[in-house]
Order: C-alpha cells, then structure tokens, then sequence
C-alpha cells in the first residue's frame, strides 16, 4: 500500500468509526450481581431523557424484580424458531436493524445463537448492530471471557463454554463493573433472589463457595481496571490532563530498608492498579567482585520478593546515582520515585553529590512526585 493509499484508508477508517454505534459493557463477578437490573435501571432513564431506546433482549431468569423493571420499557418482540422440535425464542437481529433506536439493549453477550442463525454468537449480532451505528448496551460475566477462562477453571473447576474473545472487549467505549461482596451475594442466593429455591444448595456448594466469589471479584475489578487504563492510554495523549501512574522503588543493597521500600511502593502501585519497577543502582564500590556475600544474598532476595509482588526489576551500573534515578524515571515514564528515609545509604549517597539539586530540578520539571518513605 503506498502512502497515498495509506492515507485515505486512515480516513476511510475515522469516517466509519464516527459513524459506528457506541458499546457499553457491564461486567460481573457472577450471575446474580445485578448487571441486567443495573442496564433496565439506565434504559428507564433514557428513555425518560428523550432517548430512542429498545429492549433488543433480556433475560430476567424469572427474577422478580428485573421483571417488574421491565415494565414500561420498548421491547423488541423476539424471533420464534424451532429446534430439534422445541419453538424456540432468540433476538431478533433484523427487526433491530429496521427499527434503528438510538440505544439497544442486549443481555447475555456470550450467548450462542440457534443454529441457522444469520451469526453463530450474540457478540457479532453486537458487531453487526454497532456497525449501523447503533449503540448498545451490554453485560458479560468474568468467566466468559477468553482469556481468564483458564483461570476461571483453576478457581471453580468449571470449563466455562460460551466464551468471547477480549478483542470484543477492546472494542467497548466504556467498562462498568457491577460489584457487590462475597456475603452479599450468598445474601442475595439464599434469598431466592438468583436461582430456584431447589438449586442454591447445589450453588453454595460448587460455583457459590465464598473463597471462589473472592478469587472471580479479584478477576473482576483488575478486568475493568486493565480496560480502562488502556483507554487512557490509547486516547489521552502524554502529558495531557490525567497521568499514567507508574512508580519506580529505588532499592539500596541494605536488606532491611530495601524490603521497607519494595513493600510500600507495591501497595501504592496496587491502590493505583499500576505498573511498577525497582531499580537498584550498583556503583563500583559494589561490583561483583567487591560487594560483601550477605549484602548480594539480600539483594537477590529482594529482587525475587519484588518480582513475586509484581515488579519489574532494573539494574545499572553506574558512578552516578542521582543521573541513573533520572534517566531510568524517565525512560520507563514513571510518575513517582520512592526512596527510603533518609539516614539510609542511598540518600546519603544522593546527597553527597553536586546533581542532588539537579535531580529535584529535574523531577519538576518532569512532573515525576519524590516520595520518602518511612
């Protein structure tokens, strides 16, 4: 493709994606945690808005209170088909493309459609309907998503089926999860409130156990915070209003700090679900072939505890480690620097040297936060 051609497709492609359809997707832990409740909930208040909204499908599993939510909203009437000689019901994909609303809503985005189906998933009817630039509204458990579907085995020991591909995913504007406690969703299941009376025992026993709520609630909020962190960065340009977060632990060969700084830089990057690095600054005086054994064993040590934790460790060699801090901050674009309290060796070593101002000169000018830990 020469350049030219480049160029009108890049245009040809802005075109498209201007007129395409928005998608919303909530996300859940489990069924049960209230993502079709929550999608009726918006629809009412579209609807009261102004907005051209439809209901393209739901299913309210009988519960009583996403039915009675139904009441009053534009629905869709479903296609009728029969299947192995059972009348089936599906959505209708092209009643929903003649119609035109301004906003659909679509449950179940991993459903898998009747065979002889114009597609074999629910997810491409999706595509089909943002493409005629119409926006939808969806919802998708944790467990369905093709890349945790390993990690859902591992937790519940179920193989989850119907599965759709994170490409789907990425292709959402926006991201919501529908959160709710471990007791409260056990809360929520012994009250009838998700399945039939006679199969939440069988619930609480297999996919409702407390530790496996935890572990898929974990999946959850790291699935939606990872979706919108790329959002930031993929539509947000560098330096322009909010930052990226990535934190950069400057570690010395002293065992006890170092582990003090790894610890408390980890918990500032997991509030902040961010990237984060240790960097660990060998001077000459602790070469490998000068450095004292207890000191390299501790060093190991911590590197392997920070990588366990979830860091990236970075080593230099140099004379200088105040313009090594610098330049690897901001080479990796690290937002804040941590370093331990004072009396320890590094500070004291950053202090000795003419570029300590130059450093804090430096950072200002970077916007890079210092933060001395205690």
């Amino acid at each position: 493709m020469t350049e030219k051609e480049h160029n009108v497709q890049y245009f040809l492609d802005l075109i498209k994606k201007s007129k395409r359809g928005k998608f919303k997707v909530y996300i859940g832990m489990s069924a049960g945690v209230g993502k079709t409740y929550r999608m009726l909930q918006e629809a009412h208040a579209l609807l009261r808005n102004g907005v051209d909204v439809k209901i393209g499908y739901v299913e309210t599993h009988g519960r009583k209170e996403t039915v009675e939510l139904l009441e009053g909203l534009p629905v869709i009437t479903r296609r009728k088909l029969f299947y192995k000689g059972k009348e089936l019901e599906e959505m209708d994909l092209q009643a929903i493309l003649n119609l035109r609303p301004e906003i659909v809503i679509v449950d179940e985005l991993a459903h898998t459609n009747i065979e002889g189906s114009k597609n074999a998933k629910r997810w491409q009817d999706v595509m089909d309907i943002l493409d005629a630039g119409i926006s939808v509204i969806s919802a998708v458990n944790i467990q369905h998503i093709e890349s945790l579907n390993e990690n859902v085995r591992s937790i519940t020991g179920v193989e989850v089926q119907e599965r759709i591909p994170d490409s789907v995913l990425a292709q959402a504007d926006e991201v919501v999860n529908i959160d709710l406690t471990g007791d409260e969703l056990i809360t929520r299941l012994k009250e009838g409130k998700i399945y039939a009376p006679d199969k939440v025992e069988t619930a609480l026993r297999n996919f409702f156990k407390a530790e496996h709520i935890l572990q898929l609630r974990e999946l959850a909020l790291k699935e939606v915070a990872s979706q919108v962190e790329r959002k930031v960065e993929t539509e947000i340009p560098r330096n322009v209003g909010l930052r990226i977060e990535r934190f950069l632990a400057c570690i010395s060969s002293n065992e006890k700090t170092a582990r003090t700084v790894i610890r408390k830089t980890a918990r500032l990057a997991n509030y902040y679900n961010s990237k984060w690095y240790v960097l660990y600054v060998q001077t000459p005086r602790e070469s490998p072939d000068r450095i004292p054994l207890d000191r390299q064993r501790h060093l190991i040590n911590n590197f392997k505890m920070a990588t366990e934790m979830g860091a990236e460790i970075v080593r230099v060699s140099s004379t200088n480690v105040a313009q090594s801090i610098i330049g690897e901050a901001e080479r990796l674009g690290i937002s804040t620097i941590c370093l331990g309290k004072p009396h320890i060796s590094l500070i004291r070593v950053i202090l000795a040297t003419s570029l300590f101002n130059q450093l804090l000169k430096k950072l200002a000018m970077s916007d890079i936060d210092l933060v001395i830990l205690s």
